[in-house]
């Protein structure tokens, strides 16, 4: 078992607190992840989300994803462990761990942040539901009057020591 930590650094312009909206759903994350055994990388992007659980063959046990490799044909499993924790506007422009994956049989290599994030605004506390696809994100904070943006988004894994900060 190894623990994966996702990591992203973004420009915040007055925003704070942001994060995958899991208010009434569970966040599909999606990541292309490399065999652990033959190290080909899935061509399309996987989801995995906290509430979804999958029967291990041969096991008791259940993950978050279960994925046979389609090149060697081993069977590996990853899950969220912990919440998702927010990304403040004190941690602009510095790799913060957002969340950690305990990964069996396969790792990460790329994500992919797509829509249903939310922030709020620095000043006024407005709620904005953010997508991610086009990689930045404009707004007008018409309570502050003030422009609020997300760009620059960049991610990297690293290997983790479980559950992101604050996460519960």
């Amino acid at each position: 078992m190894t623990i994966i930590d996702l990591q992203i650094k973004a420009e915040l312009l007055n925003v704070t607190a942001l994060v995958p909206d899991e208010e009434e759903t569970a966040y599909n994350w999606h990541f292309k992840m490399r065999c652990g055994s033959c190290n080909e990388t899935t061509a399309n992007f996987v989801t995995i989300n906290s509430v979804e659980g999958n029967q291990i063959s041969g096991s008791r046990g259940d993950a978050n994803l279960v994925m046979r490799c389609k090149f060697c044909k081993r069977e590996a499993s990853a899950s969220i462990v912990g919440k998702p924790v927010e990304y403040t506007d004190a941690d602009s422009g510095k790799f913060v761990r957002i969340l950690s994956l305990e990964c069996r049989g396969l790792e990460p290599v790329e994500f992919e942040p797509r829509d249903g994030w939310t922030a709020r605004g620095a000043d006024s506390k407005t709620r904005f539901a953010i997508d991610l696809t086009e990689g930045e994100w404009y707004d007008y904070d018409e309570e502050a009057g003030l422009e609020v943006s997300v760009t620059e988004i960049e991610h990297r894994f690293e290997r983790g020591r479980g559950p992101a900060k604050g996460a519960k």
